[in-house]
């Protein structure tokens, strides 16, 4: 694992951060919603298409071969990367909305019944709650909610006082798109457990800026999307324990995740695969590892420590900038700051941010419930990754001053 690390260095991997906009260089503070990708994964990519392209699993000839081992290997990496003790335990999907989807379908539909509950939390991106609503709704079930405290902290205590013996899910962000508030999952997963619960980690935004092991953490299940690491859009991947991915039901049926067919009846093929039917995006799986890989070399403590260090010197710099409110002030805090000036609205300033080249997310980041809970209607949102650099945190805190005299 490279302990060095030198941001200029990192940068010229990733093309995209040469572009320009309006006559600005680029400065890509949007990494919650989605990274830019480096050389090692554009390259990869482009050979799955230029020289080995064929249709994975069942194919006797070279080149399905050749695709498939791919293919499996980078399911190896995921698997190596959440140190999931089998990569059996490792299901490519497309990203972190199909994999609690999955969750919901495969497991909550056989597990959940009338009277039981699921437990998430205010903070929650809504992938992580329309799929538990949707399956109350199916099964006659409740869904509870743990609230979030001032500071975006969520109330272990209060979240204790929901589970009991009805309990069936608890659905929990390991980090918070909106506020990058990090949640003590290992805490939460032996709570669920203690009342026979099944515990189920959002990582979409863990795991780009963190190092994940499953096993330490204790969950059933986890999810994390491909684009926020680095990989392609549309990769994916959910780990769920080797025992419950063999009780679940598939949750899409057709090839690949089959075992035999007839017109008396069919059988489904062992997981992993039983929850991959049809043809996958295989080249964007094999470039998923790619990105792991990629991180991996770095080194994930690395990646964390020089985030925490734009994280801090954001949130330093917005609070001594008199108007600025910053929403969620967890101890434990990562990835992402959200913050509102004045009474001018996200969206105004997000353009104005723009213009001068820094690119931000404006809105309610998909989490309407938690813009409820601190009486907003959306929020600024500055989110980082390995390339970003302390001169782009000023540039933002510099940007931030002039919306300011811009509405002034």
């Amino acid at each position: 694992m490279n302990k060095e690390f030198n941001v200029d260095d990192v940068r010229l991997q990733f093309p995209i951060l040469a572009e320009k906009v309006y006559k600005k260089n680029l400065i890509y503070l949007d990494n919650g919603a989605t990274t830019q990708k480096p050389l090692a994964v554009i390259d990869v990519y482009d050979n799955v298409y230029r020289k080995v392209n064929a249709n994975i699993h069942r194919g006797v000839h070279h080149l399905s071969n050749v695709c498939t081992d791919l293919y499996e290997k980078a399911r190896q990496i995921v698997a190596r990367h959440l140190n999931a003790a089998d990569s059996s335990e490792i299901v490519f999907t497309r990203n972190t909305t199909e994999s609690i989807n999955l969750v919901a379908y495969a497991y909550g539909d056989k597990f959940v019944g009338p009277g039981d509950e699921i437990v998430v939390s205010e903070m929650e991106h809504h992938s992580n709650i329309v799929p538990w609503q949707l399956l109350c709704q199916r099964r006659g079930a409740k869904l509870l909610v743990a609230k979030v405290s001032d500071h975006g902290e969520l109330d272990m205590g209060q979240l204790a006082g929901l589970l009991s013996e009805r309990t069936r899910i608890v659905s929990i962000a390991h980090v918070s798109n909106v506020m990058g508030s990090v949640n003590d999952v290992r805490t939460i997963v032996g709570m669920a457990h203690s009342v026979g619960a099944v515990a189920v980690i959002d990582a979409a935004q863990s795991v780009p800026h963190q190092a994940i092991d499953v096993q330490s953490i204790g969950c059933d299940f986890l999810a994390f999307s491909g684009h926020k690491v680095y990989a392609p859009l549309g990769s994916g991947a959910l780990y769920g324990r080797r025992d419950l991915l063999n009780a679940m039901n598939p949750w899409m049926a057709g090839g690949e995740m089959i075992d035999k067919v007839s017109f008396a009846g069919t059988t489904f093929a062992e997981p992993p695969l039983k929850f991959e039917a049809g043809t996958p995006d295989y080249a964007a799986a094999i470039a998923l590892g790619a990105a792991l890989d990629y991180v991996d070399g770095i080194g994930m403590d690395v990646i964390e420590a020089h985030e925490a260090s734009l994280v801090k010197r954001t949130l330093d710099g917005l609070l001594a900038i008199p108007g600025v409110r910053v929403i969620g002030q967890a101890e434990n805090h990562a990835s992402a700051v959200s913050f509102l000036v004045d009474s001018i609205h996200p969206y105004d300033a997000g353009m104005i941010l723009d213009k001068l080249g820094i690119a931000v997310r404006t809105g309610h980041h998909c989490a309407q419930p938690l813009m409820d809970r601190f009486g907003i209607v959306g929020t600024v949102r500055a989110s980082f990754a390995l390339y970003n650099t302390a001169d782009e945190v000023d540039a933002l805190l510099n940007g931030v001053e002039w919306v300011k005299k811009m509405f002034s």
